[in-house]
């Protein structure tokens, strides 16, 4: 009994490609062996998606209820003719019509590229998309890190051209080697002829005589790979890296797809961004922000020492030039964003009786100070 593809995927029969795509995505998520899943359900949503994702594929799919390029049997079954023996129409015969007859069909015009061609456009297998997570640390200097993922890839024996080696690729003996397939078909109009895509060679014309044993003859095979990823300095989460040719292989050959890289850049306890600038906070305390000083920090450099100014309120902000994010392609560049203080003057909350004396006669100084300013 045919697959129900639509049911598996959890989508209507109206689903919108990307409809489809997020569903496909979802369920392999849920389904994915490294995750405890199935791996029968695993390689049944991916058939699923395989079929449903292609365009000719689920034309066919929809039209027959399986892609093995079944015939059709219209109303009246095969052979009805309500316009009687000899009325033929030839599909070029019918003008606009005939492009409604072909998406109902699914005949294609005899003189159309693929007939002209043979076979099919070249195979793109699907992206993948991963999230990376990265320090603070990392995201101001750039770093390279391992991803680990389980992807489809060419089969590495064969190729990817589906054949055992040293055994012969063959012409299509269903096809003759033109990837299409031809049957007669009898409407309501009359006779046409439909062209399919070759159930046999799917489109290519030619077949393994013998499939590959690594991969059954579809041209790849699951493997789990280590990849290393380069994170250039100053990318924020949500930035999009793009590793062209790095994600899954098609089924029966051909291109794969891409791999993005979606990164999270991971919050800092002390640290925060502002362009290519890091902000903090120093605590100072009040003698220091009164007369001057220099006071211990923390920087993504390791420890420092910032000098403050005599007279620094709290508030204020206090700058050390060139400890920010880098600004390049590399943590070798050597332009650099800031690391911008905002200064906490730290006053006690516990005085000994001398410090209270001290403080009153500074007091009482500053007092005097301002009398004589006053009155000068």
């Amino acid at each position: 009994m045919p697959k129900d593809y639509y049911n598996i995927l959890g989508v209507s029969r109206s689903a919108t490609a990307e409809e489809v795509k997020r569903a496909y995505r979802k369920l392999a998520h849920e389904h994915h062996p490294d995750k405890g899943g199935s791996e029968e359900k695993f390689k049944e949503i991916n058939e699923a998606y395989q079929i449903l994702s292609d365009p000719e594929k689920k034309q066919q799919y929809d039209q027959f209820g399986s892609t093995d390029g079944a015939g059709f049997g219209g109303a009246g079954g095969p052979g009805f003719n309500p316009f009687g023996q000899g009325f033929n129409v030839r599909y070029e015969d019918l003008g606009g019509i005939g492009d409604i007859f072909s998406q109902f069909f699914g005949a294609e015009a005899p003189f159309g590229a693929r007939a002209q061609t043979g076979g099919r456009e070249r195979r793109v297998g699907d992206d993948v998309e991963l999230e990376l997570a990265i320090s603070f640390n990392e995201m101001v200097f750039g770093v390279k890190k391992e991803v680990s993922l389980n992807r489809f890839r060419t089969c590495d024996r064969c190729k990817g051209n589906l054949a055992e080696p040293g055994t012969k690729i063959e012409t299509c003996e269903t096809c003759s080697g033109t990837g299409v397939v031809e049957r007669q078909m009898r409407t309501v109009l009359g006779s046409f002829v439909q062209r399919t895509i070759c159930p046999d060679c799917r489109g290519e014309g030619k077949r393994a005589s013998v499939p590959c044993k690594e991969c059954r003859g579809e041209g790849r095979t699951q493997t789990r790979e280590t990849l290393i990823v380069t994170i250039p300095p100053g990318l924020e989460t949500g930035t999009r890296l793009r590793m062209t040719g790095e994600g899954e292989a098609p089924l029966y050959g051909g291109d794969p797809g891409d791999l993005y890289i979606r990164l999270r850049v991971q919050e800092h306890k002390a640290f925060q961004r502002s362009g290519n600038h890091i902000l903090s906070s120093v605590s100072v305390p009040f003698v220091t922000a009164a007369l001057g000083g220099e006071v211990p920090i923390e920087t993504v450099d390791g420890k420092d020492t910032l000098s403050i100014p005599r007279g620094t309120s709290s508030g204020a902000e206090v700058t050390l030039k060139g400890k920010g994010v880098v600004i390049g392609k590399s943590a070798e560049s050597s332009k650099r964003g800031d690391h911008r203080f905002t200064v906490v003057v730290d006053v006690p909350k516990k005085v000994t009786k001398q410090q209270e004396e001290l403080l009153r006669k500074f007091e009482e100084l500053n007092e005097k100070k301002k009398g004589f300013r006053l009155f000068s």
